[in-house]
Order: C-alpha cells, then structure tokens, then sequence
C-alpha cells in the first residue's frame, strides 16, 4: 500500500425518492482511498454502506457531491473496467461450469476463446480451485462458490475490488478461512479492496484501515488505521493491540449509535 488516493470521495449525498417523503440515505460523505489498501466501511444496518459501494461501481448515481475512481467518473471507469465487484451471494450461472463462469466477464467483452481458458486457469490456481474447474456450482459449498465469484470478478483484471458482504451468510469458521484466503489473494493479485461488512473482527482483522459510518443518514465519522503486522499472524487474537482495535471499533459504533 502507498499513500496515493486512488479513490475520492466528496461530499456525497444519495436521496432516494422526492426530498419531501423520500429517504436520504447519505449526507455530504467524504473519504480518500489509498492505492493498494484494504478498506472496511461498517455502521449499523441501513447507513447506506451498499449504496455507498454501488456508486463507486457506477450501479447507482450520487445526487450530490462528486466520486473520482483513479480520477475518471465512476461511469468512465466502469468503461474502463477498473472495478470488480462482488455481492453478497454468488450468483453463480448453474448451467455453466465453474471455469466457464469465470471466464463470463472476459467472454461478454469478446475476448477470443484461448485467452478466456487460460485466464479461468491462472484464477482458479489463485484460489486453490483448479480440481474444479468441470464441476458445476451445486456440487460446491457455498465458501467455495464466492471464492468463485471473487474469481470472476478478477476475470479482466481489475485493479479495484468492490465487496458487499461476501462472506455475511457464513458460518464463522467458513467466514474466518475465506477471509484468510481473500488476504492471500489480495496480496497476490496487487488489488484495492473496498469491503462492505457488518462485522468488527472482520474488520480488524482483514483491513488496513476501518471507516465507521452513522446511522442513516450515514456519514463517515472515523477512519481508524490498523497497524497490526502483516501478514496478519494466525496467533492473531493474542495480540493486545487487537483487542484494543477491536475496543476502538465497538466505541466508535456505539457513539454513533
């Protein structure tokens, strides 16, 4: 990670509907994204942290304010593929191989057939899927199909991830593994990861830096830097700057609560 915004964000404000009887789900946020970083955005339920992300991803429009991706519009970088994103659940194409789903993203932009396989391979060597690239998404756990969706939203290289609480329907353990692999991916595949989670432990323990959103309308009120070595120790949890991260997490929460 360097010091060099790769993402910027001002004052952005999202109304939903007219403003008298409407929702205004953000107001005048404003946060900078440093290349190579991975960033947790948390708050409570219905502070606007997927509305944020859908408009770094171009899937919605601010309706004030400005955002700048590697200093295009989020539509200009939509166009220019610089963003990845994955939700919540798979949403895995059943009829299609796990190879071919992976290639999707490259086959949509006319990428020739030779390219697409031996992308689909260098993905699932990635994440340590290569055994399954014939199989179909049933005969997979649902850990090992948003492992799969991660890959296809790597199909094209992005240099941004976008997450919206991928691992949220997990159990703890899978939740735990897949975010070790997600930081081994991170690491391997040199992207930006701007993570949606409700949840602090994975927020201290996946990111570089934490933002802590209020309640609707949801701002940005703190950014807390996580300075716990990496790669994160397995010993993790014995750390006692840890638990003091993990503190300072929780009070923030809880003051904007």
């Amino acid at each position: 990670m360097n010091n060099q915004t790769l993402i910027q964000i001002e004052a952005v404000s999202k109304q939903y509907g007219p403003a008298r009887g409407g929702v205004l789900a953000l107001r005048e946020v404003s946060l900078d994204i440093r290349a190579g970083e991975f960033l947790s955005i948390i708050g409570p339920s219905g502070c606007g942290k997927t509305t944020l992300l859908k408009m770094l991803g171009d899937l919605l429009k601010p309706s004030a304010g400005y955002i700048r991706v590697k200093g295009k519009t989020p539509a200009d970088s939509r166009r220019a593929r610089d963003c990845g994103i994955v939700f919540q659940t798979p949403t895995l194409m059943e009829w299609r191989s796990i190879a071919r789903n992976i290639e999707l993203p490259l086959e949509i932009v006319g990428a020739p057939r030779g390219e697409r396989a031996r992308r689909a391979l260098e993905l699932l060597d990635l994440i340590r899927l290569r055994e399954f690239a014939a199989r179909y998404p049933h005969e997979l756990s649902v850990g090992m199909q948003q492992r799969v969706a991660i890959a296809r939203a790597l199909a094209y290289q992005p240099s941004i991830l976008l997450m919206d609480e991928p691992f949220g329907s997990l159990d703890e353990m899978t939740r735990e593994r897949l975010g070790q692999d997600l930081l081994d991916v991170w690491q391997r595949a040199r992207v930006t990861i701007v993570f949606v989670t409700h949840s602090v432990g994975e927020a201290v323990r996946l990111s570089d830096r934490v933002a802590v959103m209020s309640p609707r309308p949801g701002r940005i009120e703190r950014v807390i830097e996580v300075d716990l070595p990496r790669p994160r120790p397995a010993e993790l949890r014995e750390l006692p700057r840890y638990w003091e991260l993990l503190r300072e997490v929780r009070a923030a929460l809880r003051l904007n609560g």
